[in-house]
């Protein structure tokens, strides 16, 4: 009776706190996730509070908060939408890979730890987080903006890449034969191309089996196919988020809108607790000592993910303002970079490697929603004060613009 209502007291303050930080979040007209986080960091291992009863109940909450997120980011395109995306923007994937990739295999190299570590800091530095995206493109209502489609292309082309990078990282750092990996990968690549191909052909079928008129027998049909569907992607080492993702994408019409509005708070709630979660298990005492090579990491990786969207925008035609708003939609790092990060902590390949990724991803988690929302209006800004210098830079040969204005009265023109 004891631990249960333990559980229930620190389980209960923690949704009520989040409730509290929300609420002031919205009230500044801020994004959540930088509070939730630092609340976590505040209550985890090392923290001010350390929680211990309901901390493996969080841990599943935080599983399906990720799952949820990528859900209803599948729902808001249909399967067409996706193929279509991927056949115009995987050039922007590959300009992805290569802009942030690169920056933490370097950075590896430098600190010399060896080739391996260096594939796993490349794929802590390469992708977004697609939870706090997700999170953040609502937050902002950004979801029908242009640029939107681009931003969801990259992200499920990052997503489809770890379908393949997970399986060639595992096998890397358990040393295993190039036969075994070879089969792993296969396997992978297997299931990520047939859960694809379902949700592409078979996709109305799909939502007909879901559709129901009954919300309660709806949500529980689509959540409990979600659930099983990324469950069985997660143990065929396929990421649980690309299978959620897919089964977004297979469902549409009224089904997708309404499995949409039911599965709203779900995904609220348990996204909180998914921030809550990342912070609990980071250790303030281990920061320190990484957190130069930390800021240095993310600064430059947040001004190629910039650079990443700025690019991609612009080659589907988006008009400026929607380019930096891409670009700085994108930078945020989260679930996936601390899943790589824990295969090499777990594998014990680098002790430091760990405390790096961890300050990395919680500089640029709670940095990504800063860039998404402002880098537009302070790039407008920057670039339109140096239109402005260069419009009133005299011409070779001609007087300052001062002395070359007439008087306003005896030139007849108004203010």
């Amino acid at each position: 009776m004891h631990s249960s209502a333990t559980f229930l007291i620190e389980f209960g303050a923690i949704i009520l706190g989040l409730g509290l930080l929300g609420r002031l979040a919205g009230r500044l007209q801020f994004s959540p996730i930088p509070l939730y986080l630092l609340a976590g960091l505040a209550f985890g291992e090392g923290g001010l509070l350390p929680l211990g009863a309901s901390e493996e109940f969080v841990a599943i909450g935080a599983e399906i908060g990720v799952i949820l997120l990528l859900l209803m980011l599948g729902l808001e395109y249909t399967a067409s939408d996706l193929v279509s995306n991927l056949k115009t923007q995987y050039p922007a994937g590959l300009v992805d890979m290569a802009l942030n990739a690169l920056p933490g295999a370097a950075l590896a190299l430098l600190l010399g730890w060896g080739p391996v570590a260096a594939v796993v800091l490349a794929g802590v530095t390469w992708i977004s987080s697609s939870g706090v995206i997700a999170k953040v493109l609502g937050d902002l209502g950004r979801l029908g903006n242009r640029e939107t489609p681009v931003i969801l292309s990259i992200l499920v082309l990052e997503d489809l890449a770890m379908a393949v990078y997970l399986p060639i990282i595992t096998a890397l750092l358990a040393g295993v034969s190039l036969a075994a990996g070879s089969v792993t990968l296969a396997i992978a690549l297997g299931v990520a191309g047939l859960v694809l191909f379902v949700a592409v052909r078979y996709g109305r079928v799909i939502s007909r089996f879901v559709s129901s008129d009954d919300p309660e027998k709806l949500l529980l049909v689509v959540l409990g196919l979600t659930l099983l569907v990324a469950g069985l992607a997660q143990q065929l080492q396929v990421s649980a988020a690309v299978g959620a993702f897919l089964v977004g994408i297979a469902l549409s019409g009224e089904v997708a809108e309404g499995a949409h509005n039911l599965l709203a708070p779900l995904r609220d709630l348990f996204a909180a607790v998914f921030f809550v979660f990342f912070g609990l298990h980071t250790d303030p005492e281990s920061i320190p000592p990484v957190i130069l090579p930390a800021l240095a990491l993310a600064v430059v990786t947040a001004l190629t993910k910039i650079a990443t969207g700025y690019w991609a925008a612009h080659r589907a035609g988006i008009s400026p303002k929607g380019r930096w708003r891409a670009g700085g939609t994108l930078v945020a790092r989260g679930e996936f970079s601390i899943v790589i990060a824990g295969l090499a902590v777990t594998a014990g390949i680098e002790p430091d490697l760990g405390p790096l990724a961890t300050a990395y991803v919680l500089v640029l988690v709670v940095v990504g929603p800063l860039t998404a929302r402002y880098t537009e209006p302070v790039a407008l800004w920057l670039t339109g004060r140096r239109t402005a210098s260069a419009d009133a830079r005299p011409a070779p040969g001609m007087p300052p613009a001062a002395e070359r204005l007439e008087p306003v009265e005896d030139s007849g023109l108004e203010r």
